[in-house]
């Protein structure tokens, strides 16, 4: 496989789980879709049958999904089937929630999709990223989705990937996450980190650019490949 196919969408979700499929399927990277998040949970939302209730301006959620009282859900967004959003969650609009997921207490979601039983159950920031199917951040991880210096993120590649560098032409662009990976406690996810499917990272580490499927992430960095 090409360097650069490895960090596609084909490469590293199953958009099966996804209600976002229409979205996704039409483009190559995952991060071409953060501008419009927004607009296609609009469209999709006025599409949605009797399983969910349309609350407030542009929000739809599903009527097995159970919202907290204290969670604040600000539209667009889409909560799916079974979901649970708990105490004083902040979803501040743009964020396309699958089936069976968890939003924990005090976790921020901005301009995001999660695909079905994604996890980021306790103090997590996930900011203008796509997470895959059972995708798990642990308790703390956040995606850091602006650089220090202001400048449009670039995906970059380390090592036998140093050939990778791709503008984005996006200011804020936090973590794109394949399929079942796993994010260790307190982890910092720094803008335009790619991180391919079947991968898991160590707790308290700070990831930048792009990680291959099937990889764990060791503290100090160190990237090693999983053993099957």
């Amino acid at each position: 496989m090409d360097i650069y196919e490895e960090l596609t969408i084909k490469a590293n979700y199953d958009l099966s789980h996804t209600a976002a499929e229409p979205l996704l399927s039409g483009l190559t990277y995952p991060w071409e879709a953060l501008p419009e998040i927004g607009d296609f949970i609009k469209k999709l939302g006025e599409t949605l049958g009797d399983d969910y209730e349309k609350r407030g301006e542009n929000v739809w959620i599903h009527k097995t999904a159970k919202v907290f009282d204290s969670a604040y859900i600000n539209g667009p967004a889409i909560i799916g089937e079974g979901t649970e959003v708990r105490q004083c969650a902040f979803i501040r609009g743009n964020a396309l929630v699958g089936k069976n997921c968890v939003v924990g207490n005090s976790t921020e979601l901005k301009n995001v999709i999660l695909f079905d039983n994604v996890q980021v159950p306790h103090y997590n920031y996930v900011g203008d990223s796509v997470l895959g199917y059972k995708s798990h951040m642990g308790a703390g991880s956040i995606t850091s989705n602006v650089k220090s210096d202001k400048t449009l993120v670039v995906v970059k590649g380390y090592g036998e990937y140093e050939a990778i560098r791709i503008e984005t032409g996006l200011k804020k662009f936090g973590a794109m996450l394949g399929d079942f990976v796993e994010v260790g406690c307190n982890s910092v996810l720094n803008p335009g980190s790619v991180i391919g499917n079947n991968t898991n990272i160590y707790p308290l580490s700070p990831v930048r650019g792009f990680v291959p499927a099937n990889s764990i992430v060791k503290t100090g960095n160190e990237i090693v490949t999983k053993h099957k």
